[in-house]
């Protein structure tokens, strides 16, 4: 197998994705393959789940790279939260425990992050000067954090708090929020706007991208937002966290 080639595996609350990547092209060389992410998401059943996927994809050599991608802060291999995940994976050593469980070396790291390296490598941030925050609309909110290019891991922008009703803002803004409350393009617009513009008015940055299967429909809700930065929607889309993680596999 060539050696610009190498799998991204990402893992959310609902799906687990997977797939062969380019990484000159920053492209799916096979069909994305998904299962669902097993009941309470402990990690057994996760690890059981991503076996099933690189059997489908056929890419179970040990030789060919892996990266995956977590819900989670992760720190030295370890994952330090967890969120839409069980709790179980807080603080526990998950990168050697899916090396153990999968017979190879792999490359673990936060799936918004994964994202941002897609975005900025092949997408949306590249190019890009001063700070591009990128976020991914779905079961919560992730974020990625870019500045000239570089990766500042780890940000957690969708747990910023809502000082009237005191939850996170991911469970007020996220797609999820929208399905949950049955709400209209412009009624979530509403709720999107009340969290960029506090985001906007923390950072100060240059870009927002705006990711996750959503951004598919990104006319319906963008034009809807008034903000001073310019927003746009992710060029990967939901494929982001497959071809970040699978671009970090070969660093």
């Amino acid at each position: 197998m060539a050696s610009k080639t190498a799998v991204g595996i990402d893992i959310g609350g609902t799906g687990i994705k997977g797939g062969l990547v380019d990484l000159d092209e920053g492209k799916l060389l096979s069909d994305r393959i998904k299962v669902a992410t097993p009941q309470g998401a402990e990690p057994p059943d996760v690890l059981a789940a991503v076996v099933k996927v690189l059997a489908q994809l056929g890419v179970e050599d040990p030789s060919v790279p892996l990266g995956v991608a977590f819900p989670a802060i992760v720190k030295s291999g370890r994952t330090l939260s967890a969120a839409n995940v069980s709790p179980k994976w807080i603080d526990f050593e998950a990168e050697k425990f899916f090396e153990d469980g999968l017979g190879r070396d792999i490359h673990f790291a936060n799936d918004a992050d994964v994202a941002g390296i897609a975005e900025v490598r092949y997408g949306a941030a590249r190019g890009k000067d001063g700070l591009t925050i990128l976020t991914t609309l779905g079961t919560g909110i992730g974020s990625a954090l870019l500045y000239n290019g570089v990766l500042i891991p780890n940000s957690e922008l969708g747990h910023v708090q809502r000082a009237k009703h005191g939850k996170d803002a991911e469970a007020y803004a996220a797609y999820s929020a929208m399905e949950r409350d049955e709400l209209s393009w412009a009624e979530w617009s509403a709720r999107l706007q009340w969290y960029y513009s506090h985001i906007e008015f923390l950072f100060s940055p240059d870009l927002f991208i705006v990711g996750g299967g959503v951004s598919k429909h990104a006319d319906e809700f963008l034009p809807l937002l008034d903000l001073k930065t310019p927003i746009v929607p992710a060029v990967h889309r939901n494929n982001a966290g497959i071809i970040g993680a699978a671009a970090l596999a070969l660093g």
